[in-house]
């Protein structure tokens, strides 16, 4: 088991946000209102019934844990970005409510340089691992946050399994290209496959995980069922969703937001307040559910675990 200091963004566990909070939906208004998108409110949509979700019992809390107070299940389930369902963050909670198709097996390829490689459906790939939850602030670009208690495991456990070889140096990560099931991925936002990427001891790192819910339940299609990345110490934009492959490669992927603008998104999306966004600054924040913006964190607030990944670099160029 890791060992876990109690680092400066912790908060007295009296302070978490209990978890049927979620089911204040006033609560949820009065916070869009003051994040300022009030106007998108009319078109806010319907997560599926709560009631219908797999429940995860038994779970391990993890040491990497935040104790700050956790954004509700409300807002998190129903303001996202997931540019497959549409680019307003009330869309992906209209169009996602039946998606996986749970008539197509989920399936996952690993491949590349490795000498372990394989197809392997949702349950042969998570089955061997156990669950935990792990509380972590997720911090968008475009200048709100999240606390989200996620569940899932260490990515580096399945790459492990996988047995990279000696020249693979990143991980490219690959959505499920499905415009049927998908309706945004029939506009031409951005060239899909949504693809995304990390460096191999980004990849490995203990804080990085495979999300496979949320608030002790299964993931909603909105928020990137039945499989996600999460890497809490870079912009939100990293976490990619619905994967269907793991790849390792030699040569640094061309992501999708670096392809689409690499002026703006580059590879390593680290959060670094001192690199303003070309549209807007990027030192202070606003989380979800809270008026005052705060003073944005380098890496999130998480540089005691990863700064040192990073040592040497120019990160104002490598952003």
């Amino acid at each position: 088991m890791f060992i876990h200091n109690k680092k400066p963004w912790d908060l007295p566990e009296s302070e978490v946000t209990d978890y049927q909070v979620y089911k204040n939906r006033r609560q949820f208004l009065n916070v869009a209102i003051t994040v300022g998108i009030a106007s998108a409110l009319p078109s806010i949509g319907q997560a599926k019934p709560v009631e219908d979700l797999a429940v995860y019992p038994d779970l391990i809390s993890s040491p990497f844990s935040t104790k700050e107070e956790k954004t509700t299940f409300e807002a998190i389930t129903t303001y996202n970005n997931f540019y497959e369902f549409g680019t307003a963050k009330s869309e992906p909670s209209l169009y996602a409510t039946e998606f996986p198709d749970e008539s197509k097996p989920w399936r996952v390829v690993i491949d590349g340089e490795c000498d372990n490689p394989g197809e392997f459906e949702y349950d042969a790939l998570v089955k061997p691992f156990t669950l935990e939850e792990r509380i972590y602030r997720m911090r968008c670009v475009e200048g709100w946050s999240m606390v989200i208690p996620w569940i899932g495991f260490p990515l580096g456990d399945l790459l492990k399994k996988a047995q990279p070889n000696s020249r693979a140096k990143y991980v490219e990560f690959t959505t499920l290209y499905d415009p049927e099931q998908m309706p945004g991925q029939q506009r031409e936002v951005l060239d899909w496959p949504y693809v995304e990427g990390l460096r191999i001891d980004e990849a490995m790192h203990p804080l990085t995980i495979l999300s496979v819910g949320l608030y002790g339940k299964e993931l909603l299609g909105q928020n990137g069922a039945p499989l996600r990345l999460v890497v809490p110490w870079k912009y939100g934009f990293k976490s990619i969703k619905s994967i269907v492959r793991i790849r390792f490669v030699e040569n640094m992927p061309l992501t999708a937001w670096v392809k689409a603008n690499a002026s703006e998104y580059g590879f390593y999306s680290n959060v670094n307040p001192n690199v303003d966004h070309p549209r807007w600054s990027q030192r202070r924040e606003r989380r979800i559910g809270e008026f005052l913006k705060r003073k944005t964190e380098m890496f999130n607030g998480y540089g005691d675990y990863v700064a040192d990944l990073y040592s040497g670099m120019d990160l104002k160029r490598y952003f």
